[in-house]
């Protein structure tokens, strides 16, 4: 007689299932919006070379699933930032940092640069985000998942803050949609992050996705 496989065995293996749809879907979705949003970004890139000038988008270094780390593209929102190297996180690290992150650590860039009047409206409405739809479509990142970290942070991360990498990141997810934004405290951002890591599935997604649109106050 076959045996019933034990909770372990089919919690992986739902868990991998769900990852793989979850990709499946990724590509379906990315690709049908890529194709209808064309004309739009073709207007924006436009826009943005005319009155703003190069570059139009914007690449930044991120790290992603299992710390891997990739180029996030973006539309350009802020004024050409200066070549002048900026020492992020603080260097040398303070003790503090040797057993993690600090919670208390919040984000600050000093590249001098404003938003442009163009890229705030692109800002407003999230659309400065449609280029990351090509890091979906390669599999860098996913429509839902944790916020991609700078990777000179991931390196000291702790065995807990860890966790949050064993997805790939999202253009929108569940710390976003619940008002974090960027300089707020990195522990935050963590527990947030790590809850969705722990219950991620089909309808928690829905849910972030639904809330990202507008459809509701708060996720939980």
């Amino acid at each position: 007689m076959e045996l019933r496989p034990n909770a372990r065995t089919y919690a992986t293996s739902r868990i991998n299932m769900y990852a793989f749809v979850k990709r499946l879907l990724d590509i379906a979705i990315s690709l049908v919006l890529l194709t209808i949003l064309a004309p739009l970004i073709l207007v924006i890139c436009i826009y943005i070379y005319k009155k703003d000038g190069q570059p139009v988008l914007l690449k930044r270094a991120r790290a992603g699933k299992n710390n891997r780390v990739f180029i996030m593209w973006t539309f350009r929102t802020k004024t050409v930032p200066s070549r002048v190297i900026r020492a992020f996180p603080p260097h040398p690290f303070p003790d503090s940092w040797a057993d993690g992150v600090p919670g208390t650590f919040t984000y600050q860039s000093n590249d001098k640069t404003r938003v442009t009047r163009f890229g705030a409206r692109l800002r407003k409405y999230h659309i400065d985000k449609i280029p990351q739809l090509l890091n979906v479509l390669k599999g860098d990142m996913s429509l839902v998942g944790p916020q991609p970290e700078i990777p000179e942070i991931t390196t000291y991360y702790n065995d807990i803050q860890e966790k949050r990498l064993k997805v790939r990141p999202g253009m929108t997810g569940y710390a976003q949609v619940n008002g974090f934004v960027i300089e707020a405290k990195h522990g935050l951002k963590i527990a947030y992050d790590l809850y969705y890591v722990r219950n991620c599935s089909f309808r928690f997604d829905m849910k972030i996705l639904f809330r990202s649109l507008g459809g509701a106050k708060r996720v939980n």
